[in-house]
């Protein structure tokens, strides 16, 4: 009677370790799944790179099978659950909540999914419950089952929502439109770019606001459905310039917002290797760069960087209004002077126009970024001695290249910078401060085959301007450090983190008393860690 007692106990155990592993399971899921933007791709990448997340329920589920197959056997029975009972609690452990970077937010699409998750788990019991009966076994079962199969239930429920979220999608869609057809006047300038484009954005919404009301989406809502947010949110009938940050991935992705906003006026602020894991090859980037262009009405003014190397190979440069520190450029900088307060520069315009700016901000990408969206203001109207105080005025966009000084710490914040260009101009901008200089970075991702090549090369680029380089993760960062390492750069003075807090924890116990330069080069979010 005791022993029959104690293994109910036993069960009783197994089952509550099981839905506290499925309710912590389906959370993780969502958790990671919304930080991959809700893109099978990028959630199977990083089920790939965490084989914890694979391997567990496949082993909870082979001796779920051991249980079955034995289960007349009591004394089996008992070591076979003993060992699932493992599984689940090693479940809980790995799906438990910890510190995150960014957060599970519930948006209205999360609570559909949480309970497009919860109808297929009742589907599932009540399915089970039709075939074989309500009993305590298959209880069990359902609940340790479920625990293991846990995120692909939260992937099905995702496929099965698609519809849903499609149809609510275009109902949006069809608001923001009837918005802006709402308002005839108002300009719509389409910004996109490898990099630069947020930079820009925010200085032309300075620039231009000396003149116009603004709208501009906020941080970094470049996809359809951040754009649209914004228009249903925040568009009023005053204002006069809508400046819309167009983000891809894919291909497409540009033309989609096109047809959403149709923009008059388009600005490319770079071409280059990024996102290469969904696009493949540059041609493929450039096109979907193109489809700006392709949108605008027939003389709509289009601006590009005319330094880019990739604007000039595949011509997109071509009746348009370029802009650089090159000689040709319709707007170019020149006589660039940097000091610890910032950068000091001419700009010529094509009517031979030319005055002399001054800005906080540091680094010839900044420059370039700031001559585009002077270009930009000029063409519309703001002549250029009208725009050296909005260009003093000018910050940096948030956590890109943006600096903050802490006592003796200068900590350069281009957590948002992902790319190989924009790397190696923010290791060139730390190369120009005075002092102890740090590199504190988890690397660069989404490069495709190209990932492993291009972190190589940071590792070689950042042992040629740094005295001190930090990188975050062991895993993530193996390229990083073969890069580092092929050179004679101070094996003293390298040292890979855990994590971020034991970077910085590294970092400020370097002993200098000279000024501490720290620059932290991207932020992966938690599913790359």
């Amino acid at each position: 009677m005791w022993g029959v007692y104690m293994i109910n106990i036993f069960f009783i155990l197994i089952f509550v370790t099981a839905i506290a592993a499925v309710s912590l399971g389906v959370r993780y899921t969502l958790h990671m799944f919304q930080q991959s933007s809700y893109q099978y791709r990028s959630y199977w990448r990083y089920m790939k790179t965490h084989p914890a997340m694979t391997l567990l329920p496949l082993a909870g589920v082979a001796v779920l099978a051991g249980w079955l197959a034995v289960r007349k056997s009591l004394a089996a029975v008992v070591v076979i659950l003993s060992l699932e009972w493992i599984c689940l609690l090693l479940l809980v452990f790995l799906y438990w909540p910890r510190a995150a970077k960014k957060k599970l937010i519930i948006t209205a699409r999360v609570k559909r999914l949480i309970a497009a998750t919860a109808a297929l788990y009742l589907l599932a019991c009540l399915a089970a419950s039709l075939m074989a009966g309500i009993s305590w076994p298959l209880l069990l079962v359902s609940a340790m089952l479920g625990a293991m199969l846990s995120p692909y239930m939260v992937l099905l429920a995702n496929l099965i929502n698609r519809p849903i979220e499609k149809g609510i999608n275009q109902y949006y869609i069809r608001d923001a439109r009837r918005m802006l057809k709402a308002c005839p006047n108002l300009k719509i300038i389409g910004i996109t770019g490898s990099y630069g484009k947020t930079s820009v954005k925010y200085y032309l919404h300075t620039l231009l606001g000396a003149k116009y009301d603004v709208l501009m989406t906020p941080e970094s809502f470049n996809t359809p459905m951040g754009i649209v947010k914004t228009i249903r949110g925040s568009l009023k009938a005053t204002h006069e310039i809508f400046l819309c940050e167009m983000g891809a991935r894919h291909v497409g992705d540009i033309k989609e917002i096109c047809d959403i906003v149709d923009p008059q006026i388009g600005v490319i602020t770079s071409l280059g290797y990024q996102h290469l894991e969904t696009f493949k090859t540059l041609d493929h980037i450039v096109g979907t760069k193109r489809e700006l262009f392709d949108a605008l009405p027939p003389g709509g003014p289009r601006f590009v960087n005319g330094d880019n190397e990739f604007v000039k190979q595949y011509g997109v440069n071509q009746d348009a209004v370029t802009y650089g520190l090159e000689e040709g450029n319709a707007y170019r900088a020149y006589d660039l002077e940097y000091s610890e307060k910032g950068t000091r520069f001419m700009v010529q315009a094509p009517d031979g126009s030319r005055e002399e700016f001054t800005t906080r901000l540091l680094g010839e990408h900044n420059v370039i970024n700031i001559t585009g969206a002077i270009a930009v203001s000029h063409e519309m109207g703001i002549p250029l001695d009208k725009l050296k105080i909005p260009v003093r005025r000018l910050e940096g966009a948030p956590h890109r290249l943006q600096p903050m000084a802490k006592g003796n710490t200068i900590i350069i914040d281009d957590a948002y910078n992902a790319n190989p260009n924009g790397a190696h101009m923010a290791l060139k901008t730390l190369g120009m401060f005075q002092g102890v200089r740090v590199l504190v970075t988890p690397g660069m991702v989404e490069l495709g085959e190209q990932e492993d090549h291009y972190n190589y090369e940071l590792g070689r680029d950042a042992a040629r301007h740094c005295d001190y380089i930090v990188l975050v993760g062991r895993r993530q960062t193996e390229s990083i450090q073969r890069g580092v390492l092929d050179t004679d750069f101070d094996r003293e003075h390298f040292y890979v983190a855990e994590d971020l807090q034991d970077a910085m924890k590294y970092v400020y116990g370097i002993v200098t008393n000279q000024k501490l330069i720290v620059l932290l080069e991207n932020d992966l979010p938690d599913n790359y860690s």
